[in-house]
């Protein structure tokens, strides 16, 4: 039985800083954000979005009733979590209308959260041929204001449909999975910001894909001439090509300039978005799919996905006869076209608008944010969710 993933989109709110202007502002070179990391644009949350308005909204125009009344399983990856205790995916699923006699929960291993969830949801759905599990994650990447960390900053959330007789990607059982106790990136609990090396993590993230290529060709057969492209987490662009450098000797030049190509197409969502920790492999999955017009039924993807801390894994998928018409280019690039550009100063003082933690009662004006599903308010220390 072919399990995968039959629908797959993403979310990202209705503001963005441009990097040049950024760099400017912050008396840096501008080529050191869009060449250096290579990102040209960073997605902002307004305080009407969190973790569970972007997660809901990426699955929103995902499913239609069949799917809300199969979907017994709803995993939300993030590590920009609302609460110590309550699953976000709890509050995602009244939300989005879906059968009550569900599964709810929340996984958190740094950005590699979501690719648990879509294991366990394979496994799942192996043991539950008849039941849909929605997979979200979702994040904000913040590191606050001209901090090392500012430009690799990002918002948003990507929702997937796990199912048997997916019509996008069938998953492989191919899985090569490694963990190392390092301290790369964290947050404790009592900071808004992550405590990162970026230095070391970088050399971690590809110290861990060498490592598990190493694996993956030693239990496997497949080299890297069988992949038509490899997408990876990107924390930001130039990242996985990092990675992807390590290896891509080993094949002709045809090869390589085929490899190369699709990952520079799988890159520019994340080149407009940025950092979207647990959702960033599969925005470069969407990004790969909605720009490459060659790719075709039988092709096979490979996906590395790494979580600092660390946990990461490589498998892969083929993808599916007429998967090109469950695609939604169209409407990423809509969201993308539709978003409103925020000066340096509207960002500044945006990025220090900030939810009370004392329990105070704080109502929230929605009027410019466009997002179908928003944050109010909170009352009581409870947050409050509207769909319009």
């Amino acid at each position: 039985m072919k399990i995968g993933i039959d629908k797959i989109s993403f979310y990202t709110p209705a503001f963005y800083v441009d990097m040049v202007e950024l760099a400017q502002a912050r008396g840096i070179d501008p080529d050191k954000f869009t060449i250096g990391i290579g990102q040209d644009k960073m997605a902002f949350p307004p305080v009407t979005q969190d973790s569970v308005t972007m997660a809901a909204n990426a699955a929103l125009s995902l499913l239609d009733d069949v799917d809300k009344e199969k979907i017994d399983l709803i995993i939300l990856g993030t590590e920009s979590g609302i609460d110590q205790s309550k699953a976000g995916a709890v509050y995602i699923h009244r939300l989005l209308g879906l059968n009550p006699f569900a599964r709810s929960i929340e996984i958190k291993e740094a950005c590699y959260g979501a690719t648990a969830g879509i294991q366990m949801a394979k496994e799942y759905v192996a043991n539950h041929p008849e039941s849909k599990v929605l997979v979200m994650g979702s994040d904000i990447a913040r590191y606050g204001l001209d901090t090392p960390g500012e430009s690799t900053q990002g918002a948003g959330a990507v929702a997937v449909l796990i199912t048997k007789d997916p019509r996008v990607i069938a998953l492989e059982d191919d899985n090569v999975f490694l963990t190392g106790d390092i301290m790369d990136f964290w947050r404790p609990v009592y900071s808004e910001t992550a405590v990162v090396n970026g230095k070391y993590s970088t050399e971690q993230y590809i110290q861990f894909f060498e490592t598990i290529w190493a694996e993956y060709q030693r239990k496997f057969t497949y080299s890297l001439a069988d992949f038509t492209a490899i997408c990876f987490h990107l924390p930001y662009t130039k990242m996985g090509r990092k990675a992807l450098n390590t290896v891509i000797d080993s094949v002709s030049s045809e090869d390589q300039e085929r490899l190369l190509e699709n990952y520079r197409l799988s890159t520019l969502y994340s080149r407009q978005i940025g950092n979207i920790y647990t959702g960033s492999l599969y925005l470069s999955v969407i990004s790969l799919l909605d720009h490459q017009t060659s790719l075709k039924a039988g092709d096979r993807l490979g996906f590395f996905s790494y979580g600092s801390g660390a946990v990461a894994e490589f498998f892969s998928g083929t993808l599916q006869k007429n998967f090109q018409d469950y695609i939604t280019a169209k409407d990423h690039q809509d969201l993308l076209d539709k978003r409103k550009k925020l000066s340096i100063s509207e960002y500044e003082k945006r990025f220090n608008q900030q939810l009370p933690t004392d329990g105070s009662t704080m109502k929230i004006e929605s009027t410019d944010d466009p997002a179908e599903i928003v944050l109010t308010g909170i009352t009581e220390h409870m947050r409050q969710y509207l769909k319009k």
